[in-house]
C-alpha cells in the first residue's frame, strides 16, 4: 500500500525514514516519532535535514495507523508495514516505490532527528567510492550494550550484537547506530535474501553487511558524532535531545 505513483527514475539519492515506532514508552499516544524536540516533531527534522540538502525522494515507513505521521511528511509519500517484523523489513516496505532507484540510498530511523547533512554526505560519498553498505558509526565514553563494528582496515567485516559478541570483541568502542546508506543497484536484492532465523523471527537490517560481503560487495562505516546520533526512546532520552540540539552549534 503506498500513498503515490512509484518513483522509477535512476537519479541522485534517496532516502527512507522508519516511522512505524509507537509512542508507548514516551507514554503517550502519539506515533514516536511524533514527539516534539524543540517544537517540532522528530520525524520533521529528518525531512527538512534531507530536503535542504535537496533530496527529494523521501519515502517513510508508518504503522497502519500512521495518518499522523503520513500528513506531518506531506507530500513526501509513506508506505505501510502493516505488521511489526523487523527493521529489514521495514526499510524492505519501501520497494513498491524504489525498486528500480539506482543511487544512494539513506536508511534513517525516524527517533533521531539531529543527524547533520554533512554525516548524511559522509554516507552518499562513500556509496559513491564504490561501498555497497555504509553503517553509521560512533565512539561512545561507554559502549554498554551497542552492537560492535569489526573494521577490517577501511572494511566493515561484521556487526556483531553485545549479547553474541567475544571478549575482544567487546573491547571494541566502534558501535553501531543503526542508520545505514546503500548502493541503490544492491539494496533490494540484499534485503530480500535476509532471513528471520532468530529467536525473534524479525528481519534484521544489520543482516545486510554479511549478506553483502557473501556476494563479493564492500561495506564500510563512518564515524558520526556520538550526541548526533542520539535517540528517544523516552521522556528523558526526549529531553536529553532537545540538549543536545541547542548545543549542536558547538560540535
Amino acid at each position: 500500500m503506498v500513498s503515490e505513483n512509484v518513483l522509477n527514475d535512476a537519479g541522485s539519492v534517496a532516502a527512507i525514514i522508519l516511522g512505524a515506532g509507537k509512542g508507548t514508552r514516551m507514554k503517550s499516544d502519539l506515533p514516536k516519532v511524533m514527539m516534539p524536540v524543540c517544537g517540532k516533531p522528530m520525524v520533521k527534522h529528518i525531512i527538512e535535514t534531507l530536503s535542504n540538502m535537496g533530496i527529494q525522494k523521501i519515502v517513510t515507513v508508518v504503522s497502519s495507523d500512521g495518518e499522523l505521521v503520513k500528513n506531518e511528511v506531506a507530500p513526501y509519500p509513506t508506505v505501510v508495514q502493516e505488521q511489526q517484523l523487523g527493521t529489514g523489513h521495514a526499510v524492505n516496505c519501501a520497494q513498491s516505490l524504489l525498486r528500480d532507484f539506482k543511487g544512494p540510498v539513506l536508511v534513517v530511523f525516524g527517533d533521531t532527528p539531529l543527524i547533520t547533512a554533512q554525516t548524511f554526505q559522509k554516507t552518499i560519498d562513500k556509496i559513491n567510492e564504490g561501498f555497497a553498505v555504509v553503517v553509521l558509526g560512533f565512539k561512545p565514553l561507554d559502549p554498554a550494550r551497542y552492537g560492535r563494528l569489526v573494521m577490517n582496515g577501511d572494511e566493515l567485516a561484521e556487526i556483531v550484537e553485545f549479547k553474541d559478541a567475544t571478549e575482544e570483541q567487546k573491547l571494541i568502542n566502534f558501535c553501531n547506530s543503526g542508520c545505514m546508506g546503500f548502493d541503490g543497484r544492491y539494496l533490494f536484492d540484499i534485503l530480500n535474501r535476509i532471513g528471520n532465523e532468530n529467536a525473534d523471527h524479525e528481519y534484521y537490517l544489520t543482516d545486510a553487511v554479511k549478506i553483502a560481503r557473501q556476494r563479493g560487495l564492500k561495506c564500510t562505516a563512518i564515524v558520526g558524532n556520538s550526541k548526533e546520533i542520539a535517540s528517544a526512546n523516552t521522556r528523558e532520552e526526549l529531553a536529553l535531545l532537545e540538549e543536545f540540539y541547542e548545543d549542536r552549534k558547538n560540535w
